[in-house]
């Protein structure tokens, strides 16, 4: 990353609509999203340039900009790899094997909590609720939810993106949604 940092054309386009949708003196509020935007072009983190940048850009001190970004997990203030794996630690997904995922990503990954592989591809870290409790354990890798997940199916999610392959997100044992492990019980028929 270059020592200056700008939103290109498109994130520029993107930052206007959102502060657009704040009333005249309250752009600022904005703050959030821009990071959000910001992140998403500096590579998956915010270096000090970038958040310099969304401080001036939005008229308000750089303290409160870093406030905002080092209380947020979703803001990462150290470089993250291109998969940023992210482990639900709450307590559905403990109980559900949690542990087990952490396992299975340093089998495929070799990174430790808090570590990026050796080859870019893997940072791996532990969250709080990421709000799929009821098709727990998940993770987020990226944008991306997988539930219901078992040591196995994690490793396949993972070694396919170690191949370079998009694996599909979502329940790893076919539900949508939130619907009953098993199928529905009650109310069995649609329009019932």
């Amino acid at each position: 990353m270059s020592e200056t940092f700008a939103f290109n054309a498109e994130y520029e386009a993107r930052a206007q609509t959102i502060i657009g949708r704040y009333p005249e003196g309250r752009q600022q509020s904005a703050v959030i999203p821009l990071l959000d935007l910001a992140q998403r072009q500096a590579g998956g983190w915010l270096p000090t340039e970038v958040l310099e940048y969304v401080a001036s850009y939005l008229g308000m001190p750089k303290i409160r900009v870093l406030e905002v970004a080092s209380f947020y997990s979703m803001f990462n203030l150290e470089p993250v790899g291109k998969n940023f794996v992210q482990l639900c630690r709450t307590t559905p997904c403990w109980l559900r094997g949690s542990d087990d995922l952490r396992a299975a990503a340093k089998d495929v990954t070799g990174c430790g909590l808090g570590e990026t592989s050796d080859d870019g591809l893997f940072t791996v870290v532990e969250v709080e609720c990421l709000g799929a409790c009821c098709n727990a354990p998940m993770v987020q890798i990226n944008d991306d939810y997988f539930e219901d997940l078992t040591a196995e199916s994690f490793k396949a999610v993972l070694e396919a993106l170690k191949r370079g392959e998009t694996p599909e997100t979502g329940s790893k044992v076919g539900r949508k949604g939130s619907e009953p492990e098993g199928g529905f019980t009650t109310l069995t028929a649609e329009g019932a």
